[in-house]
């Protein structure tokens, strides 16, 4: 989320669903790290282990790989820093969790990321 308390959604390449940024955990890696290492693979953006908020582990069919599951950690990060598109990254966009966004959503950041955003942001102090 950013300060204007809009999820962050991207779009691969090749692809049409919109979802997090982020990937498979690597040997050796731990979810954290993982995060790290994909926000700065695909958006060149940089965090520190301190500035992510673990939120839950969160199950749902693959968007791009039929027939698969993915369990997803899912972090909550303020981003405060300029973010670009890079690898296999199309498109970038910021939504509302409140409205209806007008694009293909991947089951897991319809199911489970923006009714998770629209909590955080309702019970925001």
């Amino acid at each position: 989320m950013n300060t204007r308390k809009q999820v962050l959604l991207v779009r691969k390449k090749g692809t049409t669903a919109f979802m997090q940024a982020g990937g498979k955990i690597a040997p050796q890696e731990t979810p954290l790290e993982t995060l790290i290492r994909e926000l700065k693979e695909e958006l060149d953006y940089t965090i520190t282990l301190q500035e992510a908020e673990y939120v839950g582990c969160f199950t749902a069919p693959a968007a791009h790989e039929p027939g698969y599951m993915l369990a997803a950690h899912c972090y909550l990060i303020t981003c405060t820093q300029p973010l670009s598109a890079q690898a296999e990254i199309e498109e970038t966009i910021w939504v509302d969790p409140f409205s209806s966004p007008s694009v293909p959503l991947a089951p897991l950041t319809q199911e489970h990321i923006l009714p998770l955003a629209r909590h955080l942001l309702s019970n925001a102090g």
